[in-house]
């Protein structure tokens, strides 16, 4: 992808912290909608998780050779811009950033059939303007018991609304309530990785 073509910064230059997917993912979106580099009703944020929280994702950076991670939850950036365009950037991924959706199925995502299905996918698609508006977190959840933190936290502020602190289990949550849509994997792709795909949600 040409740099004049690219709506976020490159790979090197987003801001980054490991393990605060769903934040790096709503630093894109304010990016995006700052610089006015791409039309925020094309661009979505995508969580992958299921009601155990346990979601296998290849080609992830701290995987192994062909094994896949686990994760409870993952948070990626989806751009539909026509039939055939849609693309993913994902910042825990080795693969190309942005990597077009139907790469990334074929190799990140694959397929739920031939594994148990306590591991098959949900996918809750929020516009990133409704990302933008509503999502919230005050990290506790990056906490152990004692007040540690897992993981370093961003150095920037928490990000939170002016009616919530943290509603992160809203999104990671995949029953029918919430913002955005569910969609199970191969629902998810038929409508966004097929040449029916549009940027409308």
């Amino acid at each position: 992808m040409a740099p004049e073509e690219r709506i976020t910064p490159s790979r090197e230059n987003c801001v980054y912290t490991q393990c605060y997917c769903e934040e790096n993912v709503w630093k894109l979106c304010e990016f995006i909608r700052t610089e006015r580099t791409a039309p925020l009703e094309h661009v979505f944020v995508v969580f992958i998780s299921n009601e155990n929280r346990t979601v296998p994702l290849w080609k992830q950076k701290s995987g192994h050779g062909d094994q896949p991670v686990i994760w409870d939850y993952h948070v990626v950036l989806l751009q539909v811009d026509g039939p055939e365009n849609s693309l993913i950037y994902d910042l825990d991924s080795v693969m190309s950033f942005p990597c077009s959706l139907k790469l990334y199925a074929a190799h990140a995502l694959r397929s739920d059939r031939g594994i148990k299905p306590a591991y098959h996918r949900l996918l809750r698609v929020v516009p990133a303007e409704s990302y933008l508006r509503n999502f919230a977190s005050d990290r506790s959840h990056m906490r152990n018991p004692e007040g540690s933190w897992k993981m370093p936290p961003p150095l920037y502020p928490p990000i939170h609304t002016t009616e919530c602190q943290m509603n992160l289990d809203d999104f990671i949550n995949m029953d029918a309530a919430g913002w955005g849509s569910v969609y199970r994997l191969h629902h998810f792709l038929s409508r966004y990785a097929s040449s029916s795909s549009s940027p409308s949600s």
